[in-house]
Order: C-alpha cells, then structure tokens, then sequence
C-alpha cells in the first residue's frame, strides 16, 4: 500500500527557514512528491539516496546517512531520487521526478542525453556581449517549460556596456511568463537578486553557453569559490569549457545548486508543449487563422501574418517558432521510430527465445 510519509519529516522544505530546520533528506532536496511515491515496506528496505555527481566511472548519491558510488546506467541522471538496493544496486527503483532536462544528444544516432531531474527553478544565463542570442534563449526555456521548471533569464556582465538596457528590453521579449534579472555576477547582487528562488530544500540549475558567468553566479551563491572559473576569449567572447561534471553545490541555507557544463549543441526533442508555451502569442493568433490547418504563409485570413503586417508580431519570432516546431518533430519522431525499432527486435528475441524452449 503506498503511503504519504510526508509527515514523518519534521517540517516542509518550503517552510523551514535555514539549513539547520531541514532533516537531513530534505537538506538534498527530498519533497512530499518523493515520499507519496513509496511504501513502509520499501522504505525500510531500500533508503532513499539522491545522486548529486555524475562520473564516467559511475554515480555519486548521498541519502540519511548515506555516501556510495553506483554503477553508471543511462536511465539516471544527476538529481535523481532512487531507493537504494545495497545487494543490487544496478535494480534500485527511480522515483518518478518532478522534471527532467534532456536532449537530443550529440551525434547521428539521435539518442536521447539526460541532463538533469528534479530541478525547480532553471536560471538561463547569458551575457551583454557576442553570446547573446534571442534563439538560443528561446530554446532554453522551451526546455525549461517543456521540463516543468520555473525559468528565469539571468543577464550578466552589465557593467561591460554603456546600454544594457537593449539586452534587457530583447530577453523580456523572449516570453511574458519569464522573469529577466539583469545583474554583475561579482559582488552581492547575485544573493540579492536570485534569494526569492533559493530557497531552502530546493533545487536550482544555471543553464547556458560556456563564459557567460554561470559558475561566478554559483560562487557567488555558495560564498566561496568552489567552482573553477575562466575569462572568455577576448576575439569572439566565446567561453572556454570550466565545468567539465555535473554536480549538485549547497548553499549555506540549505538550497542546492546545479552548475552544468556549456552545451554547444542544445537540440530540442519531445518539447513540443514547452515550445507552444513559449510562443503561446503565436497559438493565440494561429487559433483565430480562417483555417484549422494554417501553415502562415500565404493562406487568405491569416491572423498570424495579419498580426506580422500590423507589427504586432516580429516575422522572426515566427520563423523561430517553426524552426523550432520542425526540430522537435524530426527528433521526437526519430526516437519514437528507433523506439519501435527496439520493440520489434526486443519481441522477435523472445520468440526466438520461445520457439528454442519448445524444441527442447
């Protein structure tokens, strides 16, 4: 029988105030929606463990009183909760999670590359400079939205430009439902601005290209400095690659950072609903389109190109949109189809399987 064993904690993470009010579960994020997912019997058995480090060699968790190294399995991921099972570890349960960031991982074969779980709060972090992209922003936080994390843009190194407020104005415009915090990640506005999204028991990731400030922001958050940091190349503004692992920092008040390594390819799959939320102004106009089937090209009663010739809509929002919408269905279909593929084989291999067992 599954049990809430929420209230076996001694107060909610949402509730406590520092990092001396949380059990020592909850000090690695545990939640209500992890306990509701377990029963008395399993507990006891298998003690929750959070993995906080991923290596190529295998996964660091940490639970009550727990600190092991697990095998590497692809169907984990740090921040991962999972039930521990000493005697075979490779079988402990995975907690269903309350997001998961992945990709389309690098390559031809269009696997899928799982980057982080149970995140709260994404900080998509760009820079005033060369690196900062409208689409690159855009395709961040459809993931953030496709994986049912808050996100929030985080514009750095302000102090470098006469005008940071153009760069300010563009992330805004990225989405209405997307606060932009515009900050110098040296000094304290990084624990001034962020505070009201660390809180403790909580889980934060800093997303986005290499150099754009993301460790200096974890630094800064975490009160010491921890993480290596790097200049950028002075030529193109480009970042030189610092973080090399994932892994989960705490804060002194009990909040747990996620510093990622910066991803030159970001390729959306599965994110279709994250994507329509981002440009939910494009799906109101296309909703009000003469036709159900509108591409928004040059069909007659378009609202959408009606809005473009008004200007209440930037032609090259919408050509983000479609480009986006265009990825996500070559590599959403591409994995269903490798999907079925493993089915079929998987289902052929048992028959063979059956067929050898009858012979005999």
């Amino acid at each position: 029988m599954i049990r809430d064993y929420s209230d076996f904690l001694p107060r909610r993470a949402s509730d406590a105030g520092t990092h001396a009010d949380l059990s020592p579960l909850q000090a690695l994020g545990w939640q209500p929606f992890f306990a509701q997912q377990i029963s008395i019997e399993e507990l006891s058995a298998t003690p929750p463990v959070r993995v906080v480090e991923v290596h190529r060699n295998g996964l660091h968790a940490l639970g009550d009183g727990i600190d092991t190294t697990l095998p590497p399995r692809a169907d984990l991921t740090v921040g991962d909760w999972l039930m521990l099972d000493s005697s075979r570890p490779r079988s402990s349960r995975v907690l269903e999670r309350t997001s998961l960031i992945k990709r389309r991982a690098p390559g031809t074969d269009r696997q899928e590359q799982l980057i982080a779980a149970n995140i709260d709060t994404a900080f998509i972090v760009t820079s005033c400079n060369q690196d900062f992209k409208v689409a690159r922003l855009e395709r961040y936080a459809a993931l953030a939205l496709e994986a049912r994390m808050t996100p929030v843009i985080v514009v750095t190194k302000t102090d470098l430009v006469t005008n940071p407020q153009s760069y300010i104005d563009a992330a805004r415009a990225v989405s209405d439902m997307i606060d932009v915090v515009a900050l110098d990640a040296r000094g304290d506005a990084p624990r001034t601005e962020l505070t009201r999204w660390c809180k403790p028991g909580k889980t934060v990731a800093f997303l986005g290209s290499s150099g754009v400030g993301k460790s200096t922001l974890a630094n800064a958050l975490l009160e010491s400095q921890s993480i290596a940091t790097q200049t950028i190349r002075e030529d193109d503004a480009k970042g030189r690659h610092t973080t090399t692992r994932r892994e989960l920092h705490a804060m002194p008040n009990g909040c747990l950072i996620l510093d990622t390594p910066g991803m030159r390819e970001l390729q959306l799959t599965d994110a279709a609903e994250g994507i329509n939320d981002l440009f939910s102004d494009v799906q109101r106009l296309a909703a009000r389109c003469r036709f159900k089937d509108c591409q928004h090209e040059t069909e007659p009663g378009c609202a959408v190109l009606k809005a473009i010739d008004e200007g209440a809509l930037d032609a090259g929002r919408l050509g983000r949109w479609r480009k986006l919408m265009a990825e996500d269905a070559f590599n959403s279909a591409s994995l269903a189809e490798r999907r079925s593929r493993d089915k079929a084989f998987g289902k052929m291999v048992r028959g063979i399987k059956k067929l050898k067992d009858v012979r005999r």
